[in-house]
């Protein structure tokens, strides 16, 4: 796969926010401000708690799969490429790499061979809207950390999704995590949430290239990203840090992350967190010390990295 400059546009945008023309303008001035060739969608299935055994992705929480189609469609008219990547989330809060349940089946407990029928479902639902509309990527999941040991079940879903869409398929792992997942070699490119402090690129780039030359994939960082935040660049994963509104500390991380990967010729590109469905002005862009990208200095760094088509 040619290399991937991608920006996730309106994460788990709730019914309505995809099919309005304010979000047609604004992947318009997403594709021609940053260099962005490809568009990553991400749907939202949710599940009451970490322990809940059903996915919901029909209610208004979620876009629809009306106005996920059409936004597919304009990009591709635009000539953008598009991606996938159907994303569970927790109504109760609790992030989904927590997700997890006993390892051996109890009565009146929750079960993971449901909650992975549940899961197979979610996944197959998009992927068949995925090969409909010659979508260029699917990306079965993010960060599902404490259900990754399922090995045989992992399996059964990458298989399924390729029962009903015929394209690249990935998974996205969280930080850190690169080289504890067993199943790499049944998807055909490793990708990763590449949040790494300032300072520690050269150290994690490292051990990532032992597993993508061990698995001989393709690898790219399905979601990369820092917060407009004084003191995100040492965390970049954590959105509830509290800090000063500081513009500069996105732009000299996100610096840093593209200059630290471009010099490894096997990071095959990125799917940056995060843009807006609606074009921000420059004052609203200027208040926002979280991942937003739209309106923000780092779009011309993305820019300048983007424009170039991959690492020199």
């Amino acid at each position: 796969m040619d290399f991937i400059k991608g920006i996730t546009f309106a994460p788990f945008g709730r019914r309505g926010v995809l099919g309005t023309e304010k979000a047609r303008k604004s992947l318009d001035y997403m594709a021609e401000s940053t260099g962005a060739d490809l568009v990553l969608f991400a749907p939202a299935g949710l599940q009451d708690t970490a322990q809940s055994e059903s996915i919901c992705y029909t209610s208004e929480r979620t876009f629809s799969d009306e106005e996920l189609i059409g936004m597919i469609r304009y990009a591709k008219r635009r000539g953008l490429r598009v991606g996938l990547k159907p994303t569970v989330n927790c109504r109760n809060g609790v992030w989904r790499a927590y997700i997890s349940f006993f390892e051996q089946d109890v009565v009146c407990e929750p079960k993971w061979s449901r909650w992975f029928a549940a899961y197979r479902d979610f996944q197959t639902h998009y992927a068949r809207i995925a090969e409909a509309e010659g979508c260029d990527l699917f990306i079965a999941g993010c960060e599902m950390v404490m259900s990754e040991h399922r090995e045989e079940e992992w399996r059964e879903v990458i298989r399924a999704i390729r029962g009903c869409y015929a394209g690249p398929v990935s998974y996205n792992t969280d930080k850190y995590q690169e080289d504890h997942v067993a199943w790499w070699d049944c998807v055909d490119l490793i990708s990763s949430s590449g949040y790494y402090p300032a300072g520690q690129w050269e150290k994690e780039l490292d051990r990532i290239e032992q597993v993508v030359r061990r698995f001989q994939k393709p690898f790219f960082f399905a979601e990369a990203g820092c917060m407009s935040r004084a003191g995100s660049g040492q965390v970049p994963n954590n959105w509830a840090l509290q800090g000063e509104l500081r513009l500069e500390e996105q732009t000299e991380w996100y610096r840093e992350m593209f200059q630290a990967c471009r010099a490894r010729d096997w990071v095959g590109g990125y799917c940056l967190w995060e843009w807006a469905p609606e074009i921000w002005d420059a004052a609203r862009a200027g208040r926002d010390s979280g991942y937003q990208i739209c309106g923000k200095p780092v779009q011309a760094v993305i820019r300048e990295f983007y424009g170039g088509g991959g690492p020199s």
